[in-house]
């Protein structure tokens, strides 16, 4: 399949990015946890995601995890799992849902859950949101806000809210924002789209693209073979044009053929204290051989030594060590 026209150039000299702001000291540490994890062959998390309540104000068509049990876990439950994950040895914790922008405590909010996990000491604190609700959440490394394409095929997959996702990234008060795709069967044309918004919109620093993982119930979105394949090239073309996309070129290989190594173990996720590995579909017979999870097939590739993915890293992440070192 041949993607849309690009509706944006490039940012030149474009890396993978989190957030600005990020000491150079943390990414010494954290390339000494992955060099060790190379070499010793280590096992520990470093990344942990947090799901702070199921509760969501959308019901997306690819979701089968929210609104489950509708309930908002308390205070004391998430400060409990921020501090098992960080004594695990975790440094970078991302905050999820449901809509974790719902989240609340009483008189707390996700702002006060993030001010608790940098006084417990993790240095990178992200946020996966779908950009409902607003997005003024400077104190946070990171915010992945949820795009799934055009406006079209966005409130075809989300609701009609694509307008509005727009506004708030367009008045989010830091440029701490990533969009965040779900490629599926309802928006594969829109890859390119997405990321010339991503080079186009003032407080996006970069875009990462995930494939499909048919939970139970949205099987009917997975991408077949052909398209995964299609897709991936099509996000290594981006890259090589210089667009800011945070995925891993070398990697891409894998996620379209599903063959990258799996789980990855210094991925974990926490709900309510119970832990999993990678993540929640590990559970789930036959889910994980088809995850469409960017991050997990790079990490794990990352963290055992794949040459090609990891020299991409020291190429591509230099001018970002330096545009985000204080």
């Amino acid at each position: 399949m041949t993607g849309a026209a690009l509706p944006a150039q490039p940012r030149q000299g474009s890396a993978p990015t989190t957030a600005g702001g990020v000491r150079l000291g943390t990414w010494l540490r954290l390339g000494w946890f992955g060099l060790t994890t190379v070499l010793l062959r280590r096992r520990d998390p470093i990344i942990g995601s947090l799901i702070v309540t199921d509760r969501c104000n959308l019901a997306c068509r690819h979701c089968a995890v929210a609104n489950i049990r509708k309930i908002d876990y308390s205070f004391g439950r998430l400060r409990a799992d921020l501090r098992s994950l960080y004594a695990q040895g975790v440094r970078i914790v991302l905050l999820y849902g449901g809509e974790p922008m719902l989240w609340h405590d009483g008189d707390r909010t996700l702002a006060d859950l993030i001010a608790e996990a940098r006084t417990i000491g993790f240095p990178l604190v992200g946020v996966v949101t779908n950009g409902t609700r607003g997005l003024d959440l400077p104190s946070a490394d990171l915010v992945l806000v949820s795009v799934d394409g055009t406006r079209a095929h966005h409130d075809a997959i989300r609701g009609a809210n694509y307008d509005r996702v727009l506004a708030n990234i367009a008045a989010a008060p830091a440029r701490n924002l990533c969009l965040y795709m779900a490629v599926n069967q309802v928006n594969v044309a829109d890859v390119e789209h997405v990321a010339g918004l991503a080079a186009s919109l003032p407080t996006v620093r970069g875009v990462s693209y995930n494939l499909h993982t048919p939970y139970p119930g949205t099987e009917d979105l997975t991408l077949r073979p052909d398209q995964r394949r299609d897709v991936c090239d099509r996000i290594a073309q981006l890259i090589r044009q210089g667009y800011p996309v945070l995925n891993l070129a070398s990697a891409l290989p894998y996620l379209a053929d599903q063959s990258g190594p799996g789980p990855c173990p210094q991925c974990v996720i926490v709900e309510d204290g119970q832990q999993w590995t990678c993540g929640r579909c590990i559970e789930i017979p036959g889910l994980c051989e088809q995850c469409g999870f960017s991050f997990a097939t790079e990490l794990s590739l990352l963290f055992r030594g794949h040459p090609r993915v990891v020299a991409e890293v020291l190429r591509r992440y230099p001018s970002f060590l330096k545009s985000t070192s204080g």
